[in-house]
């Protein structure tokens, strides 16, 4: 296979399409883009790159769930601390695994090794140290009894295939009688220090199996231990995430109080600096805000779930004994202690746990994280890279190797790998799927690199691509051709980095491509009458129709009321995101052609003056167009209808208006005609009084023209003029005899209005004058018994 082969400062450019209105890019270079691939020994750099990732080699897989500490003799053979079940297992450098300690205990939780080859072994709970060694080595005979040594044997047995190695032997050196023992390490001059928990102690016990109270913390439990070059022991505790500096004297002082819970690992360099890893949310900060300055990127972790489990699936349940509780809130951070004391932010994440950290042959920290394997490189304040991925949940621990590289320790399975010294020959990196909505022709691509990188493309019409989809298409950078791979909706690109002169690296890739055009939508079409839509301002630049695919345009502003406006609004949505304008018609009843009411609109919505349209039933259409994203042949357009709706703008007419005296009362009468809708209801007035009500003659209201005939009673008349013709007496009711009905009674104002369905609404009056019989109108006469008519105005 032929590969591309390039300088540093090379790239490789492959011609775009031309840009016309239709394509689009899809691009990956930024550190969460590819995060979501999948890299195998490949690095993801937080500034957006590729790069070969250190050899990860597996060396072993033990019988136990969990793997909690290990370390390494002076020939490199690994000794793991593991757990589910307990065990001690050692590993020679061809990964073959001796079972050489099977205690009581439910979990073997640290692990060291001296120079003379002994293992210090700590275990949980009820917490004993054991000291293993080799029978060969002239190590004293062990103080095991033959009922324990049977009980050992029966226990392994029973419990798992591998034998126990007789050419090790196993005794109590140290049993601090406390509940939990967290951490183990040796000092230069070969004192043993152990981390408690219950009552926070640390012990020293010296080789001759002296011990003593070395520190004792306001603390729980003391979770990890670290020495800095000055031979100063650096402590980190549970429940208030406090960072010690214990001198060889045991005088303590509290370098840092970590925003987090627990201190769940440390490391130092040689320059004195300290990296501690945080974990859990505090009960109450202690903290203030602003304190430590954020450098790295700002992410959240999740935990370890109870303890032991360690969020991975554990094959049993395992009772509660350890302090590794980490809330699944607050997150983990590293952090990192100057000499001088003064700490800095350096990594924080949403998604990883840190459980150990350590430094590569470069000096540059690894964290090893849960709950997905990863292995981070943090080289500075803001520069890390997602390393590798352990096929376990958790990497929990570290230790050097003999090679120059380092043993990496796994849970959820209990694992060993080799990390380094030398990066992988060859890596490979996937990308996620990309959905680009509708079926689309993928064009060329662009990619920028370095070295020797080998590029492949695929496609297909479901998002799993081990469903039917293309082969893998490699791209001839040499030639100026598309990737090659079959029009379709999905498309996944795949990156081969192999190692060479030049460090391959690759940078970014952009994949151009044309979704076939699809017309479109409008979902339905509103109106409202007597309402109006009030525009917002958009953004200079801005498309009111620049929706997503799939998603429905968003919703018009809040009509106003306004009798004299109709607002019509519409949902559309585009397929191939484009953007989309607008054209309205309106079509009367009976009518046969669609006549144009406005054009070129952009917004969803729109309002117009209802007296544009003369009154009678009408529909909307509105037609969508991609045209602003296609050339003139190439674009398409829906419609969609409103419901019929009427407009009636026109009043009714009052005809016939007629009142005259008759007798005691007055007579009124009119007609109410409308040209297009029933007559809604009508009132009358006496002198501007309040109004009453009036039922029609047939008194259903249900036609465009209604008759009236009602009596106006004098007592009512009275009513209404009490200002007018006061009661001469200041005291007792008015009555119906205040009201005059002779030549010199006062004339009355009638004011009558009927309304129409859409509530318009048309008025008349008359003005009642006191007139002789002999002046009546001849054409109505007046009630004989009555010598008073009305006289209209």
């Amino acid at each position: 296979m032929r590969h591309i082969s390039l300088s540093l400062a090379a790239v490789i450019v492959f011609v775009t399409l031309s840009f016309g209105e239709g394509t689009r890019t899809w691009e990956q270079s930024s550190f969460d883009d590819f995060e979501k691939g999948t890299a195998t020994g490949v690095a993801i750099r937080n500034d957006g790159s590729l790069a070969l990732a250190p050899s990860f080699k597996p060396l072993s897989t033990t019988p136990s769930t969990y793997i909690w500490a290990i370390d390494t003799d002076s020939d490199g053979n690994v000794y793991a601390a593991s757990g589910s079940p307990a065990r001690v297992y050692r590993i020679a450098k061809d990964g073959k695994a001796n079972l050489i300690f099977a205690p009581h205990e439910l979990q073997v939780q640290s692990l060291v090794v001296d120079p003379s080859g002994a293992i210090f072994a700590a275990t949980s709970p009820d917490g004993k140290v054991y000291k293993i060694v080799h029978r060969k080595a002239g190590a004293a005979p062990t103080e095991e009894t033959p009922a324990e040594t049977e009980k050992t044997d029966r226990s392994q047995s029973a419990s798992a295939p591998m034998p126990v190695d007789r050419s090790y032997s196993s005794s109590v050196y140290f049993n601090p009688e406390t509940k939990y023992i967290w951490n183990l390490v040796l000092d230069k001059q070969g004192n043993l220090y152990v981390a408690t928990g219950d009552r926070g102690q640390i012990f020293r016990v010296g080789k001759d199996g002296q011990h003593s109270v070395f520190f004792k913390s306001d603390e729980a439990h003391i979770r990890v231990m670290a020495f800095d070059p000055k031979g100063n022991l650096i402590a980190g505790s549970d429940g208030s995430g406090l960072v010690y500096r214990i001198s060889p004297q045991g005088e303590a002082f509290v370098l840092y109080s970590a925003p987090k819970k627990e201190i769940t690992a440390l490391a130092v360099d040689s320059a004195g600096n300290i990296y501690a890893a945080g974990a859990g949310e505090k009960r109450a900060p202690s903290a203030a805000p602003g304190q430590m300055p954020v450098t790295g990127p700002v992410t959240t972790i999740g935990s370890l779930q109870g303890t032991i489990s360690l969020g991975g699936a554990s094959p049993s349940p395992t009772p509660v004994f350890s302090t590794a509780i980490f809330a699944n809130t607050g997150g983990s951070e590293i952090y990192r202690i100057a000499p001088d004391g003064a700490p800095l932010r350096i990594w924080s994440s949403r998604d990883d746990l840190v459980y150990a950290l350590a430094f590569d042959q470069h000096g540059t920290l690894l964290a090893g994280t849960g709950n997905k394997g990863r292995i981070y490189a943090i080289s500075g304040d803001d520069v890390f890279a997602d390393l590798l991925k352990a096929s376990a949940n958790q990497v929990t621990a570290f230790a050097k190797s003999p090679s120059g590289g380092l043993y990496a320790s796994t849970s959820n399975f209990g694992k060993l790998f080799l990390l380094g010294p030398g990066p992988e020959t060859q890596g490979s990196y996937e990308s996620d799927v990309y959905d680009a909505k509708n079926f689309s022709q993928w064009g060329r691509a662009q990619m920028r690199a370095s070295g020797s990188v080998d590029f492949f493309a695929r496609s297909g019409n479901v998002d799993n691509p081990d469903r039917n989809w293309s082969p893998w298409q490699r791209l001839d950078p040499l030639k100026d051709v598309p990737v090659g791979v079959p029009s379709a909706r999905f498309v996944q690109w795949k990156a081969v980095l192999h190692d060479g002169k030049t460090a391959p690296r690759l940078d970014s890739v952009v994949l151009n491509y044309l979704p076939k055009n699809v017309a479109p939508e409008i979902e339905e079409v509103g109106v409202q009458i007597g309402s109006r839509y009030q525009p917002t301002p958009k953004p200079v630049g801005a498309s009111a129709s620049g929706q997503g695919p799939q998603q429905f345009d968003s919703n018009p502003p809040p009509p106003i009321h306004d009798r004299g406006s109709i607002a019509v609004h519409w949902n559309s949505r585009d397929e191939n995101d484009d953007q989309l304008i607008y054209s309205l018609y309106y079509r009367g009843d009976g009518d046969s052609r669609w006549l144009l009411l406005k054009d070129h609109v952009e917004d969803r919505f729109y309002s117009f003056d209802a007296s544009l349209l003369p009154d009678g039933g009408y529909s909307i259409k509105v037609v969508a167009s991609d045209a602003p994203s296609h050339s003139p042949n190439e674009s398409l357009s829906a419609e969609k209808e409103s419901p019929r709706f009427e407009v009636d703008t026109t009043p009714p007419a009052i005809q016939d208006l007629k009142a005259f005296y008759d007798g005691e009362q007055v007579r009124v009468s009119f007609r109410a005609v409308d040209g297009f809708s029933p007559i809604k209801r009508a009132e009358y007035s006496v002198d501007a009084q309040d109004w009453q009500y009036v039922e029609p003659v047939g008194q259903i209201s249900d036609s465009r023209a209604e008759n009236y005939d009602f009596i106006v009673s004098g007592a009512e008349a009275v009513a209404a003029n009490v200002n007018a013709a006061p009661n001469k007496s200041s005291h007792g009711p008015r009555v119906a005899t205040q009201l005059q009905f002779n030549g010199e009674s006062q004339e009355h104002i009638i004011v009558v209005r009927a309304y129409d369905r859409f509530d318009n609404m048309g008025s008349a009056k008359f003005v009642l004058h006191p007139i002789a019989a002999a002046e009546n109108d001849k054409s109505n006469p007046p009630n004989p018994n009555s010598p008073r008519i009305a006289k209209k105005q």
